[in-house]
């Protein structure tokens, strides 16, 4: 590995998740060896490294969640779990030679544009101090744990841990557990350990839509059969994909959306017998309002006898246990939350003339294509702005950014460039055209409150179209776009 303390490195990766991963073998593939990516636990990953709690798995089938060039033919079901797939990531870094690019035990802490040099000043956790001539954001959107900011937390006498955080030490046995939320990973989570507590309550906010999980072990004839014809893994991809992309017809004219409706109704009534559980389960607004979620185990977790659902929200938390908006107290030994993780918000980064990202986002975060900012040079994002999906696999995104990306640094090196930097005009009209198509969307004309929308009503997670319309976006990169100086 080269001294980056001593000669600035060509590109800085942050994160190796399915993102930053993506890119690093791309630019090992394209003969550039002075790239440095920085990695703050011990292991590559991700989420799939940090996500450990009982029943993790991917919620998009496992033939589509992985690299297009990189089939894994042994997969063992539709929809892989957690270690599996933490798997397949650390074997792609192996074929591809990537450990002696890796720092790890590396947090990325700031970084700051230097206007004389051209180059990013790079500081880690540690005090390091890393220049480079581009940085790339690879952490995700979603990396810190988001715990509720509720008055008493720290007065909890109990063993109290976010699920992204897992505390593996910590025994349900025969524990009073308390679960705060109900998104994607308590609906995993939840029936994992429904029936090794004594008592869970599960304080809901409010119901989300749970569709079926179309979920079956992958039979070791299918392996060998990928193994010994790999077209007919890709065939099979392909037609995953287009299934999936047929859900934005939906999502983009929320009426067509009344078919799942029945479908995740027909759930409920499939599991749920109590009437009166079955009606706090069913939300009030459009199937794709908020995030889809799917799962066969989570109403019958939620029937049972020693489950009980709390539908008023959390309002503090005492000694013994929680109280919800009720003025209920339920006691607990254990508090897990479910509350999900935040975004950009925290992120330290300074651009050109010492302008912040927090000032230039003052408005809400936006990037052209998701992945570069005006006013932040050779700065590139992964899965940034307006890329979220609802419907398929942000590897296909994921991938799509990354031959964009390198596109651009081949323009720069092509060009004999000092920077790059995305036109504000043109950041400015591709948001519009974004943020005008998102407005006639199920998520914003679906009924209900979701993280994807902001406090001004402004969607800055999900990308408004199918994901081929994005691919064909970015297949290209448009040196009209840019400004480059020397």
């Amino acid at each position: 590995m080269i001294d980056v303390t001593r000669q600035p490195a060509s590109v800085l990766i942050v994160g190796t998740g399915f993102s930053g991963l993506a890119l690093a073998i791309q630019l090992a593939k394209d003969g550039v060896d002075d790239f440095v990516v920085l990695e703050k636990a011990a292991d590559v990953g991700g989420t799939w490294r940090e996500n450990t709690y009982p029943g993790c798995a991917c919620d998009v089938q496992s033939h589509l969640y992985s690299y297009s060039f990189e089939p894994n033919p042994r997969w063992s079901r539709m929809f892989a779990p957690q270690q599996e797939i933490a798997d397949y990531l650390r074997s792609c870094v192996e074929k591809h030679g990537l450990r002696r690019h890796i720092r790890f035990n590396t947090e990325f802490a700031s970084a700051e544009y230097d206007d004389e040099t051209d180059l990013w000043r790079v500081e880690t956790g540690d005090g390091g101090l890393i220049t480079a001539n581009a940085v790339v954001l690879a952490q995700g959107p979603l990396h810190q744990p988001l715990h509720p900011d509720v008055p008493g937390m720290e007065r909890f006498e109990g063993r109290a841990f976010h699920s992204a955080e897992w505390d593996h030490d910590c025994d349900l046995t025969g524990k009073r557990v308390a679960v705060i939320g109900t998104g994607a990973s308590a609906i995993q989570f939840v029936p994992a350990i429904a029936d090794q507590v004594a008592e869970l309550t599960l304080v809901q906010r409010t119901p989300a839509w749970v569709m079926p999980k179309l979920d079956r072990a992958i039979r070791p004839t299918e392996q060998r059969l990928y193994r010994a014809l790999p077209i007919l893994q890709r065939l099979y991809r392909h037609s995953i994909y287009w299934r999936n992309e047929l859900r934005v017809l939906g999502m983009l004219h929320p009426r067509a959306m009344k078919a799942f409706e029945l479908i995740g109704r027909q759930h409920i009534k499939r599991h749920v017998k109590d009437p009166e559980l079955a009606r706090a389960l069913t939300p009030d607004f459009a199937v794709g309002c908020k995030r889809i979620l799917i799962s066969n185990d989570y109403y019958p977790a939620l029937a049972r006898e020693n489950v009980r659902v709390v539908t008023h929200g959390l309002k503090e938390v005492t000694e013994r246990g929680v109280v919800t908006a009720d003025g209920a107290e339920h006691e607990a030994d254990v508090i897990i939350y479910g509350t999900g993780c935040s975004g950009f918000e925290n992120l330290r980064i300074t651009g050109r003339d010492g302008v912040k990202i927090q000032d230039a986002w003052s408005e809400g975060p936006e990037a052209y294509l998701g992945a570069t900012v005006a006013g932040f040079p050779n700065l590139f994002l992964m899965l940034g702005p307006n890329t979220g999906l609802g419907h398929s696999s942000m590897v296909f995104m994921a991938e799509a950014q990354t031959r964009y990306i390198t596109q651009a640094l081949k323009l720069l090196e092509g060009a004999g460039a000092r920077s790059l930097e995305v036109r504000t005009g043109v950041q400015a009209r591709f948001n519009d055209a974004v943020q005008q198509r998102l407005s006639h969307a199920v998520w914003a004309k679906g009924g209900c409150t979701s993280w994807y929308v902001d406090a001004d009503g402004k969607n800055r997670t999900l990308w408004p179209s199918y994901t081929f319309s994005y691919w064909w976006r970015t297949r290209r990169l448009k040196p009209a776009d840019y400004t480059l100086s020397y």
